[in-house]
């Protein structure tokens, strides 16, 4: 067994860690931290947690490393780096948050509005994608998860700029994504009376996985790439969608994808022509992918669907814990999606 703490339990995603690892054969949870539910039982802020013996919430100055192995950190952005700093060296961390998905810490001043207090740190990060930094992943001290927006798009994208057979100018990336992905602090606009029967873009040109898709596009292709990135927000909880027009020839572009991810447990490539549904990913650290022509020549689309919370944040992070943890990779993360 593995011992873990973990650093923003009562959160979404930190929620969403404890859900998945209950289910998890060799790990155990010996620390929860939440500063503004410290001294609370998990189950008093998730009461679907009732059945489970979790230890109390600390505050995060309050955690005992002592037996530790591994770290989740699932704070917003700009809490990680200060704490994740002060972490002993001989723990393993995996941090949810985008506090070290960038290299340039310039990038991360731009995009983030603010400097980053432990550059030392940024080119010992590994971008969690797991796909296709497994190796690299399982080597690491050190994890950074993706935007779950970056990484609904990325994984449409990267096998075919790899593959050279789209163009890497006018990618234009159109995705929808459920509320949850905006964090559990209460928020004017997402309110339900201000989400509900209502649908609308939202940091258009300006949403900081921009960044992401920058770094991870310009390494595969060799040379600059930026997308048009437009999120949308949907009227519902999880999942999200992400709609790629891109150019190039659809049966190259489907056999790329087809055979890029044929021995992958958690991504589905269907059949040609169809595509995917949030619903059917929902709960799930599945990814479907589905390509369609358009009726114009040499355009296609691509359509990726995830579930935000869990391969877009936790699931993702069980996975790359796996492998750091030289555990099966698929431990934990095998549960259906939920349907309906």
């Amino acid at each position: 067994m593995a011992n873990l703490a973990i650093i923003g339990a009562s959160g979404y995603t930190g929620a969403e860690l404890v859900r998945i690892i209950a289910n998890h054969s060799h790990l155990n949870i010996v620390e929860l931290a939440a500063d503004r539910n410290a001294g609370k039982e998990l189950a008093e802020v998730f009461p679907s947690f009732q059945h489970l013996n979790l230890p109390t919430i600390k505050r995060v100055n309050d955690i005992d490393y002592s037996t530790i192995d591994l770290v989740f950190c699932a704070l917003p952005h700009g809490a990680s780096h200060n704490i994740i700093r002060t972490i002993p060296r001989n723990i393993k961390i995996v941090d949810l948050s985008a506090d070290f998905r960038l290299k340039d810490q310039e990038q991360y001043l731009q995009w983030y509005h603010q400097p980053h207090s432990a550059p030392e740190l940024l080119n010992d990060a590994v971008y969690g994608l797991t796909e296709f930094y497994r190796e690299q992943i399982s080597q690491a001290r050190l994890v950074a998860c993706t935007g779950c927006n970056a990484a609904t798009g990325l994984y449409g994208l990267l096998p075919l700029i790899k593959d050279k057979v789209i163009s890497t100018s006018g990618i234009i990336i159109d995705l929808k994504t459920g509320v949850s992905g905006a964090g559990r602090s209460p928020r004017e606009h997402t309110l339900h009376s201000e989400v509900s029967e209502g649908f609308q873009a939202y940091n258009v040109a300006t949403h900081r996985h921009l960044a992401e898709f920058d770094q991870e596009l310009s390494t595969a292709a060799g040379s600059s790439v930026a997308v048009t990135f437009v999120p949308h927000l949907l009227p519902q909880n999880r999942g999200i969608l992400a709609t790629i027009y891109v150019e190039g020839n659809a049966q190259e572009i489907y056999h790329s994808l087809h055979d890029y991810y044929t021995d992958e447990t958690f991504i589905h490539v269907l059949p040609f022509g169809e595509h995917p549904s949030t619903r059917h990913v929902r709960g799930s650290n599945f990814v479907h992918i589905g390509v369609v022509p358009d009726r114009s020549n040499n355009r296609v689309m691509i359509i990726s669907t995830l579930d935000n919370l869990t391969k877009g944040s936790s699931g993702q992070a069980i996975q790359n814990c796996n492998l750091m943890l030289h555990l099966a990779e698929t431990e934990g993360l095998l549960s259906l999606p939920l349907y309906p």
